[in-house]
């Protein structure tokens, strides 16, 4: 193994202690009502087992594979001397508990990794380490809370995004059937994700504020996925139709920023023509929300509290991703005989369901094929066919009552952004 200089091993072992003591601190705080001399392993004891791994570590660099075997036979008998201890307290307490073990032969490990390898990774792990012993109270009542439903849908959405996106071809199947699988089940895992998201905040932050953030939420990854979320909730609960609504507005308006910023990022010149009547529409949208949610919050005052059965129906899902996958097909296929003439049919069909993808194909465009006004009227009517999709959905799942709602809000939004295109186009 490559020698390091005094001052390089100086400092790793200082950052072998830094750990230990952190989680000693930890540690001793946890253990601090008990009575002097009977903490088996306290702070200091932690503090010494990090520096006690980054002295062997170093014995271990400078000796080659005997050092490291005799790493190896140190953390054993050290690991031994910890637990013989540690069953002498548990059988004077007469409690369980593996944890401080587990702790001490931790600041060991990462002791003797921040002098034999990556000391930053090694300090990241010791922070990692003392912020979940910290939680302990925290994470056993979360625990306490889950429900069976929620660590379903946890572990399904786990399996969907670890198991089979990995095996998932990631090429076009075929010239007649330009899909992507791997890249349809990305798209279906984030709107599981924001599904699963929306409840958690509904769960953490309350029916009010939870529905508002979790629309503002949804439309940083879908809004068209967030209206539907919306409607089926506001088909289960009538009675907070306002609050749904407010929530699917919000989802819109960031929408409506999303592609400010993407128009930006690709083609900054497009944006003195984009962006004032997507930040009126946005600025309408958004003061029709406060006002619903502020309504919603006097208005709506029942007795029922807000219940959610399932954090993601994976039918549902399942069948969202498959209507993604032949939008897609049907865009492609207009796309490889659809020129620059044919920008605003192209952007009519994609604008559906997905504004993103248009809007970054367009903004590419110019002025290698395209110029700047026909891009951003594409990308206008894109905005104006997603806002018309949502709401479909919304009157078709969550009712004629969530419809009209959002409907209004749309109109609002349409009128504000006209008379922004207006203001733009004059100047």
């Amino acid at each position: 193994m490559e020698t390091m200089d005094t001052f390089e091993l100086i400092q790793r072992l200082a950052v072998a202690l830094a750990i230990g003591l952190l989680i000693g601190i930890e540690r001793g705080w946890q253990q601090r009502k008990e009575a002097e001399g009977e903490r088996a392993v306290g702070l200091r004891t932690h503090a010494l087992a990090g520096l006690l791994g980054g002295a062997w570590g170093a014995i271990a660099r400078g000796t080659g594979d005997w050092g490291v075997v005799a790493l190896g036979l140190a953390f054993m008998t050290f690991a031994g001397a910890i637990v013989v201890f540690r069953l002498r307290q548990v059988e004077h307490d007469k409690t369980y508990g593996a944890t401080t073990v587990v702790a001490a032969m931790i600041a060991f490990a990462l002791g003797a990794m921040a002098v034999l390898g990556d000391q930053t990774v090694a300090a990241a792990a010791g922070v990692a380490t003392a912020i979940l012993l910290a939680l302990k109270a925290a994470l056993h009542t979360w625990l306490q809370r889950l429900t069976w439903e929620e660590l379903r849908a946890g572990l399904i959405l786990l399996a969907m995004t670890v198991i089979l996106l990995p095996v998932l071809p990631d090429r076009e199947i075929a010239a007649w059937f330009p899909i992507n699988p791997r890249e349809v089940w990305l798209l279906t895992i984030l709107i599981a994700s924001l599904s699963f998201a929306g409840y958690l905040a509904i769960r953490i932050a309350g029916p009010q504020l939870g529905v508002l953030l979790s629309g503002i939420a949804g439309g940083l990854v879908s809004s068209t996925a967030t209206t539907l979320n919306m409607a089926r909730l506001a088909h289960q609960h009538v009675e907070r139709t306002k609050l749904f609504a407010a929530a699917i507005m919000l989802s819109s308006a960031v929408m409506m920023l999303r592609v400010i910023f993407l128009v930006g990022v690709i083609n900054a010149s497009l944006l003195q023509l984009i962006a004032p009547p997507l930040l009126l529409a946005v600025l309408a949208q958004g003061v029709l929300a406060g006002y619903l949610g502020n309504w919603a919050r006097h208005a709506e005052t029942v007795d029922q509290p807000l219940t959610l059965k399932n954090p993601f129906d994976l039918g549902v899902v399942l069948a969202f991703g498959a209507l993604l996958a032949i939008i897609m097909v049907l865009t492609k296929l207009l796309a490889s005989w659809a020129g620059a003439g044919g920008a605003m049919a192209l952007a009519a069909i994609s604008g559906t369901f997905d504004v993103d993808a248009i809007s970054l194909s367009l903004a590419r465009l110019v002025p290698g094929g395209l110029d700047a006004s026909t891009a951003v009227y594409a990308i206008l009517v894109a905005v104006v066919a997603n806002s018309l999709t949502k709401i479909a959905l919304a009157w078709t799942t969550g009712g004629t009552a969530l419809g009209k709602l959002f409907a209004g809000g749309v109109a609002a939004a349409f009128l504000a952004g006209g008379i922004g295109l207006w203001g733009a186009t004059a100047l």
